[in-house]
């Protein structure tokens, strides 16, 4: 009798412990199912442009870690995955046309449209993209910088290649949407932050009207922002002017007043976010 006892027991645990693995196995399977279903539902919003945009912290260069190599500097883009949280995406329901966004930041430091586009980095994205993807393309700081050949594109060559951005994220359904460059911190006159792009300004506008493109004049909306927090303000919260000895990746600190800090790059990122709002491709 025992020994029968023993039997049951045994066929009973062993049979207990094949349900136990099938559920496991079927919790593990629907998972997978909603994180691919998320996946396919998720609209995606490519990001292309120079190191104002970039993503420092998303292993931009591989084996450093960030905080002790690069750290404060922040790209805009590098925080703009936080705005697309579910509450606030109501408030971009013209452009968003699923429940969840994706931020895919391609923007690297240094690019111009020409380098960005000759490296692979556009044929990167263009593979990636999928019907009502959202491209949003903010260079002009290193295309306009001609003491640097290896990256200096002439206004027309700078127009050329944003229009091949334009134009082939039209082809695979996506929605191109073209930034003015984000303003540096200078020059500054009569309490109020001037315009130092030039032509490199103008050029997104004109090529805006012509394509009949999504433009946000981000140039015009940073002077601005920057203008009413003040000079003395932005320079020490805003941009790279740092003291010495403060952060590991700055010993000796650091006068830079292109780059941000993640305020600097959270206010950005803010101005960008409210634009869209008052975008509609439905």
């Amino acid at each position: 009798m025992n020994q029968l006892k023993k039997i049951v027991i045994i066929i009973c645990a062993a049979f207990f412990a094949q349900s136990c693995a099938e559920e496991m196995k079927e919790s593990s399977k629907e998972s997978n199912e909603e994180e691919i279903t998320q996946e396919e539902t998720a609209q995606t919003i490519f990001l292309i442009g120079d190191s104002t945009m970039a993503n420092y912290a998303d292993d931009y260069e591989p084996g450093k870690d960030y905080m002790e190599t690069r750290y404060p500097v922040t790209g805009w883009g590098q925080v703009f995955q936080q705005f697309f949280v579910k509450d606030s995406l109501a408030e971009v329901k013209n452009i968003i046309q699923t429940d969840s966004v994706i931020v895919d930041d391609r923007a690297r430091g240094g690019r111009s449209t020409r380098t960005f586009f000759q490296e692979g980095r556009w044929r990167g994205v263009f593979e990636d993209l999928q019907e009502n993807d959202i491209v949003i393309i903010q260079f002009g700081h290193n295309d306009a910088a001609e003491n640097k050949t290896e990256r200096y594109v002439n206004i027309e060559g700078y127009k050329e290649f944003l229009r091949l951005f334009v134009s082939q994220s039209r082809e695979k359904g996506a929605t191109p949407i073209i930034l003015t460059p984000v303003a540096r911190n200078y020059p500054w006159e009569d309490g109020h932050l001037q315009n130092v792009h030039g032509d490199y300004d103008q050029a997104p506008k004109d090529l805006a009207e012509e394509m009949q493109v999504e433009l946000i004049d981000l140039n015009q909306l940073s002077m601005d922002y920057f203008s009413k927090k003040g000079k003395d303000f932005v320079t020490e919260n805003y941009f790279m002017n740092l003291p010495a000895g403060k952060y590991e990746a700055y010993p000796d600190g650091q006068d830079d007043n292109t780059h941000f800090q993640p305020k600097g790059a959270e206010a950005i990122a803010q101005l960008v976010f409210n634009e869209l709002k008052k975008i509609n491709t439905k």
